[in-house]
């Protein structure tokens, strides 16, 4: 019974729900950035490279085809799917920053140093 009770306690918890939502989310948000990459950037970055598509480049070594283009392809999509992931979480993070920084308060008035310093001589005289 207390392995029941201990997954019960671990499902349970905060940090494996708000983890749950992360995947759930991470997973649309996957979509999104796949599509602004592939519908969006790749057919701009298309026009910029003359038209060129990596996927069709390969090596030939004797009866096998080294097709490092799609690999190539595949690490530019990556750059480009990490780059536009930095610059959405960086953004999201500087609004949250804004929304977190709480005026500062003001440090209480006291009596300056002079004033302290006037108050222990009094306090020593009457001594």
């Amino acid at each position: 019974m207390g392995f029941i009770k201990e997954f019960k306690e671990f499902a349970v918890k905060g940090n494996v729900m708000d983890m749950a939502v992360g995947v759930i989310i991470g997973g649309a948000f996957g979509k999104i950035v796949t599509s602004l990459v592939n519908d969006i950037l790749m057919p701009i970055l298309g026009i910029v490279t003359g038209g060129i598509d990596f996927t069709g480049l390969k090596a030939t070594i004797g009866d096998a085809n080294i097709t490092y283009g799609q690999f190539v392809q595949s690490v530019i999509d990556f750059v480009i799917i990490a780059f536009c992931i930095f610059l959405m979480i960086k953004g999201m993070n500087k609004l949250n920053r804004k929304q977190e920084e709480p005026a500062a308060p003001e440090a209480p008035k006291g009596p300056s140093q002079e004033e302290l310093l006037a108050e222990i001589r009094d306090l020593l005289k009457n001594k």
